[in-house]
């Protein structure tokens, strides 16, 4: 309907204020700097990409007073232990260690990896942030900054870092317009949306629910965890800076692969998603034109034109926010990007209805209704 039409509108111009007010503000100190808390960061790591080394240098490079860096390697060839010793060789002043082996508590591999750094963790903070994230100097103090009386969880709204070929620019324009597009407004009306590329969260409530083994079962363990903080009462809080993403290895079918697997996954947390859809640029602006057609006898097709490129350049507009500038790559490269990735939607929806079953790192796994999911082993 009309009010949709709206509300679609509304919502686009609240988010690209929102990011203009809230992303890349030079950090405002709410505590002093020798008075925050430690921090434990816990890094998931699997085989080496090119950006790997540089990724994983900024995070020794830290400005923070205290904390340490928690390395996790699964498997004992991985060539990641080698990337790994290289940094704790050339920052020895930096608390670090590496652990090798995990733990196998459940069927997500992410948690089990995780599993023998979070049991030696020695500070309140706990910071589960992916290997494929780069960070500046004060991004630490910027998460920390945000972790107030009442809050019991801070996450970074995920981007990408400026990479190049026209698969960059397709990643890029998606974690510009589409993704933050629900996720900004999720947050600031008090609904929780988190993705655990970067999470800084308190150990104790982590420990109340039963520590990381308690989300062993399920595949999307950032939900679940984000979960059991907000179940006890506590607030989340949105950093200034992104989750900057800079992955070395990208491709086309790489970026539909994960868009389908994340897919998957929300279908079967919450069964409501099956109507995501309806709430893309190309279907909504069809279905808004129809409703538009009848009550006022508006042309459908003029109205749809109108209303997807008024969409275009609110995500323009976001995505500008977001950057904290003009994006590396022209507007004729976004306009491509933005239409290819819109018209991608359905095709991904179907994909992810059509298989349960989902991919990821070395296993696959069938998914249940409700999150959890089992491991399908090679007979």
């Amino acid at each position: 309907n009309i009010g949709s039409c709206c509300s679609a509108i509304h919502l686009n111009v609240f988010n690209c204020i929102t990011v203009r007010l809230h992303l890349n503000k030079k950090t405002t100190e709410k505590v002093p700097y020798s008075k925050l808390a430690g921090v434990s960061l816990l890094k998931p790591l699997k085989g080496v990409d090119p950006n790997l080394i540089n990724n994983l240098e900024t995070f020794f490079e830290l400005d923070y007073p205290k904390y340490e860096i928690l390395l996790c390697v699964q498997d004992h060839d991985d060539p990641a232990i080698d990337v790994c010793k290289k940094l704790l060789g050339k920052y020895p002043n930096v608390d670090a260690r590496l652990f090798i082996g995990g733990k196998k508590v459940g069927i997500n591999p992410k948690i089990n990896n995780l599993m023998p750094a979070y049991e030696g963790a020695r500070y309140e903070l706990v910071w589960i942030c992916d290997s494929g994230i780069r960070v500046k100097p004060d991004t630490l103090t910027d998460m920390a900054n945000q972790m107030t009386e009442k809050v019991g969880l801070v996450h970074g709204l995920p981007y990408v870092a400026d990479r190049q070929g026209f698969a960059a620019t397709l990643e890029q324009v998606y974690f510009g317009t589409s993704h933050p597009r629900s996720y900004i407004s999720a947050n600031v009306t008090g609904i929780k949306c988190v993705t655990g590329m970067s999470c800084l969260m308190r150990k104790d409530i982590l420990d109340q629910a039963g520590g990381l083994i308690a989300f062993a079962q399920y595949i999307a363990e950032d939900y679940f965890m984000a979960k059991a903080i907000a179940d006890r009462g506590w607030k989340f809080s949105m950093a200034t800076q992104v989750a900057m993403q800079n992955s070395g290895s990208y491709s086309i079918a790489q970026f539909q692969s994960r868009m389908i697997r994340w897919a998957k996954l929300r279908i079967n947390m919450l069964p409501a998603t099956i109507i995501e859809p309806i709430s893309e640029c190309f279907v909504a602006s069809l279905l808004i034109g129809w409703a538009a057609h009848h009550v006022f006898r508006w042309d459908i097709m003029v109205f749809f034109l109108c209303h997807c490129l008024a969409w275009f350049i609110s995500d323009y507009i976001q995505l500008r926010g977001i950057q904290g500038g003009p994006p590396s790559f022209s507007k004729l490269d976004y306009a491509v990007a933005w239409f290819i990735r819109e018209s991608m939607t359905i095709q991904i929806f179907l994909s992810a209805l059509w298989d349960p079953t989902i991919s990821w790192r070395a296993g696959r796994y069938r998914l249940r209704c409700g999150g959890t999911a089992e491991e399908i082993l090679d007979v």
